[in-house]
């Protein structure tokens, strides 16, 4: 599936993680390990595969997007991943994000609300890299995964206005929620869940698609 390269062959996906990621700030071991080993250029549409890996958001169709390795990699520390942890992703999309956590967490539940795009990246990542602790279904984000609940991480690819009360109270005690919130003006948030209650912390600026609300 990935192929080692010799000492002086130059490695796109390594100087992105080295030049990208790594230089501006993101030390987790196993998340740059991560990023390392799951390959960006597979999860881009073919027309832009010499573009797989500059740091920047690629279009993937149906309206969507891919984020930019950097975020990837930040939404993941922030997350703390650990072996045990089930994580819901909302926002499967190309299924790039959901492949880095399945080499981190135990399980991964990934809703996409694009049948399309939830049917393209249940194909790569299940079916063709063979993650079998990854579960993708078309699904409404903002109703979260109830059945499944509750979550140890969450994690969520697209800015709704506000937080959905359905994912803080699908999120377990202990657990952690990286969000992007806004309309005009986007905020990546940590969001902590204790016996007191839910923490937020603001993290950086950014820019994501729209959430949709398919009611």
């Amino acid at each position: 599936m990935w192929w080692k390269k010799t000492k002086n062959e130059f490695d796109p996906l390594r100087e992105m993680v080295e030049r990208q990621i790594k230089s501006r700030g993101v030390t987790h071991d196993a998340v740059l390990q991560a990023m390392m080993k799951i390959d960006r250029s597979l999860f881009v549409p073919e027309s832009l595969k010499s573009l797989a890996y500059e740091d920047e958001p690629q279009p993937i169709g149906e309206g969507q997007t891919i984020s930019q390795p950097y975020i990837v990699a930040l939404m993941t520390e922030l997350l703390d991943p650990s072996p045990a942890d089930r994580v819901l992703e909302v926002g499967a999309g190309s299924g790039y994000q959901t492949a880095i956590l399945a080499e981190l967490t135990g399980h991964v539940y990934s809703l996409e609300i694009v049948p399309a795009l939830a049917e393209r990246a249940r194909k790569l990542v299940v079916d063709q890299l063979g993650c079998q602790n990854v579960t993708i279904r078309e699904g409404n984000g903002y109703e979260g995964w109830a059945e499944e609940s509750p979550f140890d991480k969450i994690i969520v690819t697209a800015a709704p206005p506000d937080i959905p009360a359905a994912l803080t109270e699908q999120l377990a005690i202990g657990g952690r929620l990286v969000i992007p919130v806004g309309v005009h003006y986007q905020m990546l948030y940590l969001i902590k869940k204790d016996k007191s209650g839910i923490h937020r912390e603001e993290v950086i600026p950014v820019r994501f698609v729209p959430m949709v609300d398919k009611k």
